[in-house]
C-alpha cells in the first residue's frame, strides 16, 4: 500500500511553523486549502477551545465556514487542518483521534521551547481506529502523481 502524500508550498510550510511559534506555549490551529497541485493557502483559525488552548484545539462550525469561504475565494478546496503540539511530538493524540473527520489531512507541527521542528501529516483510517501517517512534500516535489494525492 502506498503512503498518502500531501503537497504544500514553501509559503504554507513557513506559515504553519510561524503560527505555531507565535502561539507557543499554546496550540495553534488552522485550515489547509488546496489549489492546483497542492496546498497553497494556510488559513489561521482562533483556538477557542473550552478546555484551554495549551493542550487542545477545536474547529468550531464558524471556523469551518470561514475556511470554506476562504477556499471558495481562492478557487480552492478545503483539504484539511493543521495544529501545533507544544513541547510534544508531531504525532496525533487520543483527543486528535476522537475529534478527527474522515477524508481530511491533518498536519501537526511540533514546537519545542518556542521553536518549530518536525512536521507530519496524518489521515484518519476508514474504521476510525487510528491515523495513518502520510508523506509531506514541499512544492519542489510536485508532479502529477503527487498532485492527485493532495485529495486522498
Amino acid at each position: 500500500m502506498t503512503s498518502r502524500r500531501l503537497v504544500i508550498t514553501a509559503e504554507v510550510d513557513e506559515a504553519i511553523r510561524r503560527h505555531g511559534q507565535e502561539t507557543y506555549p499554546h496550540e495553534c490551529c488552522g485550515a489547509l486549502v488546496a489549489t492546483g497541485a497542492g496546498v497553497a493557502v494556510a488559513v489561521p483559525l482562533s483556538n477557542t477551545t473550552d478546555e484551554g488552548p495549551r493542550r487542545r484545539f477545536l474547529v468550531r462550525p464558524s471556523d469551518y465556514r470561514l475556511a470554506e469561504t476562504r477556499a471558495r475565494e481562492v478557487g480552492g478546496e478545503l483539504v484539511g487542518f493543521y495544529h501545533s503540539h507544544p513541547d510534544h511530538p508531531a504525532r496525533p493524540s487520543q483527543y486528535d483521534l476522537d475529534h478527527a473527520w474522515p477524508n481530511f489531512a491533518y498536519v501537526i507541527v511540533a514546537v519545542a521551547a518556542g521553536r518549530a521542528g518536525d512536521m507530519t501529516v496524518w489521515w484518519l483510517k476508514e474504521d476510525r481506529s487510528t491515523f495513518e501517517e502520510g508523506t509531506l512534500h514541499g512544492d519542489e516535489n510536485s508532479d502529477s502523481d503527487t498532485a492527485q494525492a493532495v485529495y486522498r
